[in-house]
């Protein structure tokens, strides 16, 4: 068996970048740069985003086997939680108090607006961006809605810093998350061995 260990495939993240935009709006070809319908969500703190599956089943019992006769998977839930320091970014604001962006909109340097009494299920398209040189890892979610808020606690010592949870649906004809990786020109050709 060949030593396929390359410390160029280590990632540490020197940048993190999180894009929205309208419902299934289509991800950037490879690698490009997100257009105008992509909206960048500011600086996030140094631990970046955490990525998660939490997959359920349900096991099938039968008379006449103690082991489970079969597994059903159930649901398989995707979420990426990140937290912004950009506590009055527009969009990190509608996002965290769940009302459209448009509401954010000031009128001499000022704005009012009341939070939901019933939650809004506004839901928008996602990218995830991390780069590590010219190493880059890029999810995309065309169906995701914030789901979890963490505390807010505006303080003298630190930024304002505002926590979210993002869940991921299926898109229109995509699945919840697609991730696309750029080896950067690392060879990885001997994890792919021709027969």
């Amino acid at each position: 068996m060949a030593d396929t260990r390359n410390a160029d495939l280590t990632f540490g993240a020197s940048d993190y970048l999180v894009y929205v935009a309208p419902l299934n709006t289509a991800s950037p070809t490879g690698f490009a740069d997100p257009s105008t319908a992509w909206q960048c969500m500011g600086w996030v703190t140094t631990d970046g985003g955490t990525f998660s599956i939490e997959d359920e089943s349900t096991d099938v019992q039968a008379a006449g086997s103690l082991e489970p006769i079969r597994t059903l998977m159930t649901r398989s839930t995707k979420t990426m939680q990140v937290t912004f320091q950009e506590a009055i970014n527009p969009l990190v604001r509608a996002l965290y108090d769940n009302v459209p962006v448009s509401s954010l909109e000031p009128t001499s340097g000022a704005v009012t607006y009341g939070l939901p009494d019933k939650p809004n299920d506004l839901r928008y398209a996602f990218l995830y961006d991390t780069i590590d040189g010219d190493k880059r890892n890029r999810y995309y979610m065309p169906n995701g809605k914030v789901t979890a808020r963490g505390e807010e606690q505006p303080q003298t010592t630190d930024v304002w810093a505002v926590q979210m949870t993002f869940t991921f649906y299926k898109g229109l004809t995509l699945p919840a998350v697609t991730r696309s990786i750029d080896y950067g020109g690392v060879d990885v050709s001997g994890f792919f061995p021709t027969p």
